[in-house]
This record gives C-alpha cells, structure tokens and sequence, in this order.
C-alpha cells in the first residue's frame, strides 16, 4: 500500500506481514518492521499502539483517494492507494477463504450502502457482491468463489458486524 503525505515528496510504502490476532498486526512501513495493536477504531478516529507508543487519529474529511487526519495533534492530508478496496480484502482475509467455504462474510463492520447481486445470480471469483461504508470509506465486498447466490443476509441501509454472513454462495 503507498501512500503520499501532503508537501512531502516522499511515498511511504506499507503493509501487513501477519495478523497476530483480531485487532494486532506485525506491519512493515518503508522496509521497517513495527508492532502495531488497534485499541479503539469508530466513525470519528482510531486510537492504537505502534511499538509501544500510544497513538490518537481523528477524521476530519474522507474522499475516494484522499483523507484529512489529525494524528496526535498534527494535522495530514494522505494521498491513498487507488487500489483500496482490494488491498483491505487481501490483508483482512477475502483471500484465505478457499473455494469450499460458502458463507461470505464481512471482513470489517459497517454499513450497507450497495448490494450488486441477487439470490440466483451467477458469480465469478472477484466479483463485487456488495459495498460497505466504513470510517467514512467505501469497500467493496468481492465473491471468494465463483458461484451461484443461494442466500443474501443483508439488505442496503443494514449495519453490519466483522465476520457477519453477508451472503450465500454455492
């Protein structure tokens, strides 16, 4: 994942290396490995612990690929990966899945803003079944598996829970 700070000509790469548990992760920022534990995480801001530092992030505004954030203090404009949506699915589990499991659950909690199948709808790997909102950022959910849609558990509007069936997929 890059991204690129206001008036710094530098691009930061990152991304995650392993998922420890539900809410701490081993990252790597520009080839340096870091520890870092989510303590709080809502509509308004995160707070977390990067190698031992407490840190607290608030959202000011949220575009597509650009997001306003006051990190301890200091303000930042971050210029975010075009990619998102595909980069949070990889790196919270949309790929671990296997072709066997039939449930699609949600990787993160949010809210319903799109559904882009129905029950009968053929799919194919990849897919998009439907978007969530969260922190102000839309993510699409993408099918594990080509398929057909058995079930869907959820409707626009409905809120959702990390790891909440979304839909049905044989």
């Amino acid at each position: 994942m890059e991204f690129k700070l206001e008036d710094i000509e530098e691009t930061f790469n990152g991304e995650i290396i392993n998922k420890i548990s539900n809410n701490e992760y081993l990252i790597k920022i520009q080839d340096k490995e870091h520890h870092l534990q989510i303590l709080n995480i809502n509509s308004r801001g995160m707070e977390f612990v990067l190698d031992n530092h407490f840190h607290s992030v608030n959202y000011i505004e949220n575009q597509t690929a650009e997001m306003k954030i006051v990190v301890d203090g200091v303000p930042l404009t971050v210029n975010m990966h075009t990619k998102l949506d595909e980069i949070v699915y990889r790196n919270t589990g949309g790929t671990d899945t296997g072709s066997t499991q039939i449930n699609l659950r949600s990787q993160i909690p949010g809210k319903v803003v799109s559904i882009g199948v129905k029950v009968g709808d053929k799919v194919k790997n990849g897919d998009v079944v439907c978007v969530l909102e969260s922190m102000k950022m839309q993510v699409s959910v993408k099918s594990h598996k080509d398929g057909e849609v058995k079930n869907l558990k959820i409707k626009e509007g409905d809120s959702v829970n990390k790891n909440d069936i979304l839909a049905e997929i044989e």
